[in-house]
């Protein structure tokens, strides 16, 4: 992949480890913020936007951790 300011849906899939699918849904919820483009209207994500989106997950599994640590833990043993 490159450094390319916008990532198609294929290339959010891929850095997230997700199914192109997943990925449709989280941009069509509005999880993760994208654009359409084009007059096709395809789908773009810009790489800033993903990075926000990576760190708004840490930041609930971190919040989901604090409430219910000891449900994670069971999942380690």
């Amino acid at each position: 992949m490159t450094n390319e300011r916008f990532l198609t849906l294929a290339d959010v899939a891929d850095v997230l480890n997700i199914s192109a699918s997943q990925t449709y849904a989280l941009v069509r919820s509005g999880d993760l913020q994208g654009i359409q483009i084009g007059g096709r209207n395809q789908w773009r994500v810009e790489r800033s936007k993903l990075e926000e989106y990576i760190d708004r997950a840490y930041r609930r599994t971190e919040a989901a951790l604090d409430e219910a640590p000891e449900s994670f833990a069971e999942l380690d043993g």
